[in-house]
């Protein structure tokens, strides 16, 4: 298996991913996004918390592919949709890694391929048991 790119100039960066063992939900002014038992947090050197959505579990009648794509030297190429919210939308506020770097696997569960991310910070955030995501106002 290669090591990404990023991985091959950084080798001590760190992208770690764990399996969340509580429900996660994504509420954007009061309209659920996602819920899950079934949710990796990943934690990457210098980033805030990232949470990944298996795609069964993603009100996809809300999200709108746009044109972006960004490339992470550790994770690949991210296409991000749009959160349609009846009046208003949320531009890029939620992304995919269709095709992951190899080296992305996490132990004991499946790849972050396919599973929608959310930020805490820019589009949700964090709050009590269950875990709740929502606009953050970043």
């Amino acid at each position: 298996m290669s090591r990404s790119p990023g991985h091959r100039k950084q080798p001590d960066h760190q992208v770690r991913e764990t399996r969340l063992r509580q429900p996660v939900e994504v509420e954007v002014e009061g309209v659920v996004i996602a819920t899950s038992d079934s949710v990796v947090r990943v934690d990457e050197d210098n980033a805030p918390a990232r949470y990944y959505f298996p795609r069964s579990d993603v009100r996809m009648e809300k999200l709108k592919r746009s044109t972006t794509t960004t490339e992470c030297p550790f994770k690949g190429t991210a296409n991000y949709s749009s959160l349609d919210l009846g009046e208003r939308r949320l531009e890029d506020a939620v992304w995919t890694y269709e095709d992951p770097y190899e080296e992305r696997p996490l132990r004991g569960t499946s790849r972050l391929g396919g599973r929608f991310g959310f930020a805490i910070g820019r589009t949700a955030r964090q709050a009590r048991n269950p875990v709740k995501a929502g606009p953050s106002g970043d």
